[in-house]
């Protein structure tokens, strides 16, 4: 099965400034601005899919992507100020993919995805307390303030990581779909990986053996255009990932990751696929982010006129103005959310701060030894 919409190379943010850009942009980047007709197009498109959604599911999914925008600007705000130490990968800019992956599954499915993944936490059912204390390495962390940014973990939800090794989620999201078909259930695992992944030994592996096996794993790969500092063009001689399916006969499709709701749609396909007959899916969500690859990148290889170029299609503001237009949410009922949210995040940092350090004795929790080796 084969799917292409149109191709979401240019997307946007809601007063969210990319850290680091290049000064000098070139004469071609100015002028790369996005076409209104196609600009139409593309929201007409999101619009299209409105009636198959009722209004307390569309209002859920505009709440769950302001979330997760608002706690990752409260997150850089913390890093900023010194109160979130190590690594720190935000996701400004590829809410649509987690919000609308997620919401396409149910509470007894699995998620597994990579470092950049406070909001597929949230989306899953964690607590935003619970990730903003992990954040600041406290004990009230979902992993006791041991495993920070890139290490999110809760069984409770089925959320299973939080993997920093590129790719490392990949047999292990594999291994998932093989247990729950082993055990004959109905639950499905989305697998959440950069496009840079993909060049990994790993995702060939995988990919081969779901299809090989008929396992029920939905692989998205999050195809933010930059792995790390490196473009795409740079390191992949095949650039649409999507067609890397056929060296192993899996169903795929390419999605345009700043619309929500076809995130929604094809995951919703995918999952009946799983669920059904035991197959696997690959997407690619072509989707882009607004910041750095960390906090700590200055991101001098791209200009401020491509970042600009991509803002114009915000996946929040697009959202927004879809509900407004179709009479779903007014600006007052907007900002109630708004309010809301910020709110709520708010509580999250008061919890983490309030929330106490690890005791010493934490060190020797939760750590496996292999018995034979340890008796040496």
């Amino acid at each position: 099965m084969r799917k292409r919409t149109p191709e979401p190379t240019r997307v946007g943010a809601e007063d969210t400034s990319a850290t680091g850009l290049m000064d000098q942009d070139s004469a071609e980047d100015a002028d790369a601005r996005l076409d209104p007709a196609e600009a139409e197009a593309l929201k007409a498109a999101q619009k299209s899919r409105f009636a198959e959604l009722d209004r307390a599911t569309l209002q859920s999914i505009y709440r769950q992507m302001l979330l997760a925008r608002r706690f990752e600007e409260k997150s850089a705000e913390a890093y900023s100020t010194g109160k979130i130490g190590g690594f720190c990968h935000l996701y400004i800019g590829q809410e649509a993919v987690a919000i609308g992956a997620i919401s396409a599954i149910g509470k007894d499915d699995y998620v597994l995805t990579s470092y950049r993944e406070h909001a597929h936490a949230i989306a899953k059912g964690m607590s935003p307390d619970s990730v903003m204390a992990e954040l600041y390495g406290k004990a009230g962390g979902c992993s006791h303030g041991k495993g920070g940014s890139m290490h999110m973990f809760d069984k409770e939800v089925n959320f299973l990581g939080g993997h920093a090794i590129v790719g490392g989620q990949i047999p292990l999201a594999t291994g998932v779909a093989f247990a729950t078909k082993y055990k004959e259930t109905d639950q499905v695992t989305l697998c959440f990986f950069g496009e840079a992944a993909v060049n990994q030994g790993a995702f060939h592996e995988s990919l081969n053996m779901a299809q090989l096996w008929k396992l029920p794993c939905i692989y998205i790969c999050e195809n933010n255009q930059y792995g790390m500092g490196t473009s795409l063009e740079r390191a992949m001689s095949l650039q649409d990932i999507s067609q890397k399916a056929c060296a192993y006969e899996i169903a795929s499709e390419f999605v345009d990751g700043m619309d929500v709701l076809a995130v929604r749609e094809a995951t919703l396909r995918a999952v009946e696929r799983a669920r059904k007959n035991y197959l696997p899916t690959l997407l690619e969500v072509r989707t882009y982010r607004f910041m750095g690859h960390s906090m700590s990148d200055p991101g001098n290889y791209r200009t401020r006129a491509e970042i600009e170029r991509h803002q114009e299609r915000d996946p929040l503001k697009l959202y927004s103005a879809s509900l407004k237009e179709e009479g779903v949410l007014s600006d007052s009922e907007l900002q109630k959310i708004d309010d809301e949210v910020r709110a709520q995040v708010e509580q999250a940092v008061r919890f983490a701060e309030e929330s106490p350090q690890p005791a010493p004795e934490e060190l020797f929790t939760d750590i496996y030894a292999d018995p034979i080796q340890a008796n040496e």
